[in-house]
């Protein structure tokens, strides 16, 4: 898929993908989800994403041709308002933000999720202090549902905006 020029697939996240994860866990790329992790913290969300099985879906984007490691983003099993629903999730490289990058990613892993007919809804949880990852909502079509508290990293409370996505007849 082409983003402002730049093409791009998502590709299932492989254990090669541990040093992708490392260059996401920057100050700069996680100053909206609590600050960095320590490498003990990496390892094991590495380990998670390699073993979501059934439960979801991580997946490393791609810049072609090189294929050249540009971000992550997935979609995973939660509970929301006590219905089972997608979540979803995504993170670019500073380099490449303010391309369309993630905004093609985060469509491609809704096609996917919405492929598996699972779950009626896949939800996204930005903080209300991330304008680029609420304009990818808005760019996606996502319903605004209200402002919420979430809880990320565990322990840890934000104010995010939930969006929600119909997967329904995608």
């Amino acid at each position: 898929m082409e983003a402002n020029n730049h093409i791009i697939q998502i590709k299932p996240w492989e254990n090669n993908d541990l040093d992708l994860l490392f260059l996401i866990n920057a100050p700069e790329m996680t100053q909206h989800l609590g600050g960095p992790e320590s490498k003990e913290q990496i390892l094991q969300r590495h380990k998670r994403y390699l073993e979501l099985g059934n439960r979801g879906r991580m997946f490393s984007i791609k810049l072609l041709p090189e294929l050249e490691p540009v971000g992550s983003v997935g979609y995973w099993q939660t509970t929301w308002n006590n219905e089972s629903v997608y979540e979803t999730g995504w993170s670019v490289l500073p380099s490449y933000q303010g391309k369309g990058i993630a905004t093609k990613a985060v469509k491609l892993a809704i096609e996917e999720a919405s492929r598996e007919n699972k779950y009626k809804y896949i939800h996204a949880f930005p903080s209300i202090d991330n304008p680029a990852s609420n304009a990818i909502c808005r760019k996606l079509d996502f319903q605004f549902i209200s402002e919420c508290e979430f809880e990320y990293p565990p322990g840890c409370f934000m104010r995010c905006n939930n969006w929600r996505y119909n997967l329904i007849g995608q």
